[in-house]
């Protein structure tokens, strides 16, 4: 197969991490031809999609040529759409171009239209029986009640990620008025609040679907001590564990709404007996999954394309 990837500039990437990179080495591994592009390399011409792209060479990934090759979008069976939030406007119009990929027949993981429509916070709202008391506003004052009621609480903003912008508020917090009046931008931005789960300093677990299916095991990312986010960006420790029986049980009740959906490659994030986030866009994680566990995600995902 022909499998094209779109990711993010190959010098920013963290290779020995990084989740687009295991897979294309996979993908190469089982013989197939990968080609990697950036998402502006994406354009319409008489009203067809085309790319110009770069052959995945592993020893010259990072200083690949600008002697791009052009095709037309047809040429690819499989495309994954690996750029990293944020969703911005240049992100969405990338998916407006890739729906146009789908009426060529090419197969997109994961499906545009559903990245659009399942936001990775808002979207664990579809699941109310599996999330924590949750609450989503613009308004500091319901914030506020919020906060009056549970006295422990999470804020996040609904576009982020890598655990940025992620604040406890606690009943000792004295600085709440200024946290809403930025984060909410004076009452014009919604963020979300939920109830603080103590159960994350045994981890935040990352748990991988493919193809609706959870793998085995989950990533659990520890906080450093005093900290309250556990996200390996944030300086979180990642220890790969057996899924628990409620682990199973949230995950495949997702995996099998979002495949329906056309979201084949989706991260989960459960604190203690939580759904707290669904990630779509680009989710990652497998790379320490495989080195702590030796079962490999990535080679899960690529034997899933057949």
């Amino acid at each position: 197969m022909n499998i094209l990837f779109i990711i993010d500039p190959p010098r920013e990437l963290i290779l020995k991490k990084d989740s687009s990179f295991a897979m294309m080495k996979e993908a190469v591994k089982q013989k197939h031809q990968v080609y990697f592009c950036l998402q502006h390399d994406l354009y319409i011409d008489s009203n067809q999609l085309f790319c110009r792209v770069n052959r995945f060479e592993l020893d010259l990934f990072l200083n690949h040529s600008k002697a791009y090759e052009t095709f037309s979008i047809s040429h690819f069976n499989v495309l994954f759409m690996r750029k990293d939030p944020p969703v911005d406007q240049a992100y969405l119009h990338t998916t407006y171009l890739l729906d146009i990929a789908e009426k060529s027949n090419v197969k997109i993981l994961n499906k545009p239209s559903s990245i659009r429509s399942w936001n990775e916070k808002i979207s664990i709202l579809q699941f109310d029986t599996l999330i924590p008391k949750t609450l989503v506003t613009a308004n500091p004052d319901i914030v506020k009640q919020f906060f009056k009621a549970h006295g422990d609480i999470i804020l996040k903003p609904l576009d982020g990620m890598g655990g940025k912008n992620i604040f406890r508020v606690s009943e000792f917090e004295k600085n709440l008025n200024v946290i809403l009046e930025i984060m909410t931008k004076h009452g014009r931005q919604m963020i979300m609040a939920q109830k603080y789960i103590p159960e994350i300093k045994l981890g935040d677990k990352r748990i991988i679907i493919i193809h609706g299916k959870p793998f085995p095991y989950a990533l659990a990312r520890i906080p450093m001590e005093g900290e309250t986010r556990g996200n390996i960006a944030s300086g979180g420790q990642g220890l790969a564990q057996l899924l628990s029986q409620r682990d199973i049980e949230i995950a495949t009740l997702v995996g099998e709404k979002l495949l329906k959906e056309g979201l084949y490659f989706v991260g989960i994030d459960v604190i203690g007996d939580y759904l707290t986030e669904i990630n779509v866009t680009s989710p990652t994680g497998i790379v320490e999954l495989f080195e702590q566990t030796k079962h490999n995600p990535a080679e899960l995902i690529i034997n899933a394309l057949h």
